[in-house]
C-alpha cells in the first residue's frame, strides 16, 4: 500500500510499504480522511518535544485525526466490526498501570500515540491497524469529513467544558485556529457568549463568518468581564495574557503549546484565586463529540478547507496552501487513489 513516510526534518516520500495484518485485538482500517494538525507540522520541521524526549523518533507515519471503514479483524475481536464506520482514540495505554486502570490511559507513561508516539503507525496511508479497544463506531449521520474532525472535536469539547462556563456566562478564547473555533462552538452549543482573539485579518473574517461577531485583535479586545479564558494558542506570552484577562475567581484553559517554555505569574493565579487546568487529549470527549457532531448541535464541516492526495501532503507540512483553498484552517487527506479536491 501507499504511506507517507516522513523520514527527517523537511524529508518525506510516499513509499511503497507492506499493508497491515491485523493481529490479536486488532482491526484493520481502510482510511477515508485525515486531518494535518499543529502536531504534524512540528514532526514536519523536527521541533516537537517527543524527537527530543525519545519518544519519536524518524523514519516516522503521521496521520492520527482520521475516519474509515474496517476490514479486517484479529483474533480476539468481535467480526461485527467488519464494515463499521469508524474513528479511533489516538492514546493507546498499557492498560495494566495505576493511570491506566484508573481510567488515565490517555496519561500513560508508556502510552503510544497513533501517528506520534512509541512507533505507532499513523494513518497517512492507504490501511491502519489499531486496536479495536480504541476504536469508535460513528452513525450515518457523522461522515467521514466530521469523523477525523472527532479527534480535535474531543480536545476542543474537553477545553471547552473545563471552563466550567454556564449560559450567559463570557468567555476569551484565544486563537481562531481548528481548536480554538472548535472550542468556541462547543462553548456556543452551550449557551455561553464566546470572544474570539486573534492576529490575521482573514481567520478573523472566517470566525465571523461562522457567526461569532465577537472577534477581535488583541489591542481591540473589550475590556469586558472574562468568566473564563481558553489558551488556544503556541504563543510563549498568551498562557500568561490569559490569566491577566479573567476574572477573579475565574478559570483559565491551556489547550495551546508553545515551541519554548511559557510562564505565568503564580501570585496572580492565587491573588485572583483562579483555576487553571491543562487539556492533553481528546480520549475522555470522544464519545460526547460524535454526539454532538451527530445531532447538529456542533457543525464543523466548514473549517475543513481543501482535500489532498498523499502526493501534497509534504508541501502542506511545509505550510502551503492546496490550489483553491477554501478559507477554513484545517487541511484533510484522502489517501486513496483519485479522491483529492479543493474544499471539503
Amino acid at each position: 500500500m501507499r504511506a507517507f513516510v516522513l523520514t527527517a526534518p523537511g524529508a518525506f516520500e510516499v513509499q511503497e510499504v507492506p499493508a497491515p495484518v491485523a493481529g490479536t485485538g486488532e482491526v484493520v482500517v481502510d482510511v477515508e480522511r485525515v486531518g494535518v494538525c499543529g502536531t504534524d507540522m512540528e514532526f514536519f520541521t523536527g521541533t516537537m518535544a517527543y524527537l527530543h524526549q525519545g519518544h519519536s523518533s524518524y523514519p516516522m507515519r503521521l496521520g492520527h485525526e482520521w475516519a474509515g471503514r474496517v476490514t479486517s479483524v484479529g483474533a480476539g475481536v468481535d467480526p461485527g466490526w467488519v464494515g463499521r464506520r469508524v474513528m479511533g482514540d489516538t492514546m493507546l495505554g498499557c492498560g495494566d498501570c495505576r493511570r491506566c486502570l484508573r481510567g488515565g490511559r490517555h496519561v500513560c507513561e508508556r502510552r503510544r500515540e497513533v501517528g506520534i508516539r512509541g512507533g505507532q503507525a499513523g494513518a497517512l496511508a492507504e490501511r491502519l491497524a489499531v486496536p479495536a479497544s480504541s476504536l469508535h463506531a460513528l452513525p450515518d449521520s457523522v461522515d467521514a469529513v466530521l469523523g477525523a474532525l472527532v479527534e480535535p472535536g474531543g480536545n476542543a469539547l474537553r477545553a471547552a467544558r473545563a471552563t466550567a462556563a454556564r449560559p450567559g456566562d463570557r468567555v476569551l478564547v484565544l486563537g481562531p485556529g481548528t481548536i480554538g473555533l472548535l472550542v468556541a462552538m462547543f462553548l456556543r452549543a452551550a449557551g455561553v457568549e464566546v470572544h474570539l482573539m486573534g492576529q490575521a485579518p482573514a481567520s478573523l473574517a472566517f470566525a465571523r463568518g461562522l457567526g461569532f461577531a465577537h472577534a477581535w485583535t488583541e489591542d481591540s479586545v473589550p475590556d469586558l468581564p472574562f468568566d473564563a479564558v481558553v489558551d488556544a494558542t503556541n504563543a510563549a506570552r498568551l498562557p500568561n495574557s490569559a490569566l491577566e484577562s479573567v476574572e477573579p475567581g475565574g478559570r483559565v484553559v491551556y489547550i495551546g503549546l508553545a515551541g519554548e517554555p511559557s510562564r505565568i505569574d503564580t501570585r496572580t493565579l492565587v491573588l485572583k484565586d483562579v483555576t487553571a487546568v491543562g487539556i492533553l487529549s481528546a480520549s475522555p470527549g470522544l464519545e460526547a463529540t460524535i454526539s454532538a457532531y451527530a445531532t447538529g448541535s456542533v457543525d464543523p464541516g466548514p473549517l475543513v478547507a481543501a482535500t489532498v492526495g498523499l502526493d501534497e501532503v509534504g508541501p502542506v507540512l511545509a505550510g502551503e496552501r492546496p490550489a483553491g483553498a477554501g478559507p477554513g484552517p484545517k487541511i484533510h487527506v484522502d489517501p486513496r487513489p483519485g479522491r483529492a479536491r479543493p474544499g471539503p
